[in-house]
């Protein structure tokens, strides 16, 4: 080998080490600039849409293209569960990350969301994002009563174009898109005239398997639809700017669906969500997973996607590394069940009070500690609202059915479930009962079980700071309604 050869390979070995390291640093600081890069916040929020109604579940009948993509190219939940059964409570343990008990009049419908309380929009909008919603944001209630001098969705829009094309260019954006689907009133019949066989619908075994009823859930399924479809729009949208690939989008609801024993219950057809989250380029797709999550989880992950500490009053707990990671089924050991709640939802009992309940669901049971079973759950029949009576239940053709059939020995059991008093503790095997009918709270073989999940629960709100827990001094039935339903009093039956 001569002096010259060894120079040149020494040269070339050099040279080639260099390219190398420069190559390596110049991906280095791509990866970089690519972390440091925010996220654009898509947050789609259907109003009373009950798990698992989204074809990526596999349910009939309904047709969600642009829910099942957000699924295909990111992450489906099977166990997502909202903070309270109402639309109030639910969208302050939204935007503020944590339970409702921790919220004062943040807990019930038509309430206010106390200022004290910060929600991940405010935080966002501190840290430089270009924050706003369209339709329904944080509601209803009262705003003002809370101390904020605007809705906690952050700035009002017209359209999620309107809110696009105000942004600044390069700003991070995080969008609320509150639609009012399939929120009642429906147009009835509208389901069937669209195409859809109520012949095919599944009906919930809660409810009577009639065709009123079937029609009925056509008429739901179609707004559904009709959210998709929006959701199609903005997708479409964010897609033609080259935005996708960094924006994170959250396709959920805020409660079940408007028909007996589901919207403002504890059970699954009032709590439990559909969810699919994505974010092309940064989570690997085409998963489902089952561990359970609270949409109290959603604040602390998008601060922490934004590269913002979540504060330590939010009780609920960042997906990031779910979302992050490869696998399907259970990946997070502790996501072994989640905890829900409700107050008062519509003012439907002598002097507007409430229905206090807690819950706990695991993979296997559902327990409900119910802390006033003398009151009626559903509203007391001789109040009468805008919901008719029983005005915890939307009014609805299925509801008219129930009432016109609840003597029918067919039916009345089935009425008495959704209508009836329960006792002060409730417990489920979800194993052989999904829709949780068959009350097992009394039955010795299952008096372990249900002693288990009793002390988790009080143990976790005594931690949390339930005052239904850790004080005597609850407020919730003595706090302001800003509601204008009107209702009158029925006289007492001889």
């Amino acid at each position: 080998m001569t002096r010259h050869q060894f120079s040149r390979r020494a040269f070339l070995k050099t040279t080639g080490s260099s390219l190398i390291g420069l190559a390596l640093a110049a991906r280095a600081s791509g990866a970089k600039k690519a972390a440091d890069r925010k996220p654009n916040i898509l947050f789609c929020l259907s109003d009373d849409q009950s798990w698992p109604h989204a074809s990526a579940y596999g349910t009939k009948v309904i047709k969600t293209p642009h829910f099942d993509r957000i699924a295909r190219d990111g992450v489906l939940f099977n166990y997502a569960y909202c903070g309270a059964p109402s639309c109030t409570p639910s969208r302050s343990a939204i935007l503020t990350g944590q339970h409702i008990w921790r919220l004062g009049q943040g807990a019930q419908l038509f309430g206010t969301l106390p200022k004290e309380h910060p929600a991940y929009t405010d935080l966002l909008s501190q840290a430089g994002y270009h924050v706003g919603y369209a339709a329904k944001g944080w509601a209803p209630g009262s705003t003002k009563a809370g101390g904020r001098s605007g809705n906690a969705a952050g700035k009002s829009y017209k359209s999620f174009q309107q809110f696009f094309d105000a942004g600044e260019k390069g700003k991070p954006w995080c969008f609320w898109f509150g639609s009012r689907d399939p929120h009642r009133g429906y147009r009835r019949g509208s389901g069937a005239a669209s195409g859809m066989d109520p012949k095919q619908v599944e009906t919930p075994a809660v409810m009577p398997d009639v065709p009123e009823v079937r029609s009925d859930i056509c008429d739901y399924y179609l707004e559904i639809q009709r959210f998709d479809r929006e959701l199609g729009t903005m997708l479409k949208t964010i897609e033609d700017a080259g935005q996708l690939d960094n924006t994170i989008v959250v396709i959920t609801s805020d409660n079940g669906m408007p028909f007996p024993r589901a919207k403002a219950t504890l059970y699954d057809l009032g709590v439990r969500m559909p969810m699919a989250i994505s974010w092309k380029g940064t989570i690997p797709g085409g998963r489902k997973v089952d561990d359970f999550v609270s949409l109290t989880d959603l604040a602390p992950t998008f601060l922490e996607a934004a590269g913002l500490k979540p504060p330590k009053c939010m009780t609920g707990k960042s997906l990031l590394n779910i979302l992050q990671s490869k696998k399907s089924g259970r990946i997070e050991p502790d996501r072994d069940c989640v905890f829900t709640a409700r107050e008062r939802h519509a003012w439907c009992r002598i002097d507007g009070k409430g229905y206090p309940s807690r819950m706990i669901r695991t993979k296997d049971f559902l327990y409900i500690r119910n802390y006033e079973p003398d009151r009626w759950p559903a509203g007391i029949a001789r109040i009468v609202t805008n919901e008719g009576q029983y005005g915890d239940v939307d009014a609805s053709p299925t509801k008219t059915y129930m009432l016109k059939n609840r003597i029918d020995p067919e039916d009345k059991k089935l009425f008495e479930l959704s209508f009836g008093k329960r006792p002060k503790e409730e417990f489920y095997d979800c194993r052989r009962d999904p829709f949780q009918m068959n009350n097992l709270a009394d039955d010795p073989a299952c008096r372990a079980d249900m002693k288990k999940l009793s002390d988790r629960l009080t143990a976790y709100l005594k931690e949390t700071g339930d005052p239904r827990e850790t004080s005597k001094k609850v407020l919730w039935d003595q706090w302001r309604y800003y509601g204008h339903n009107k209702w009158k009093i029925l006289p007492e039956k001889k």
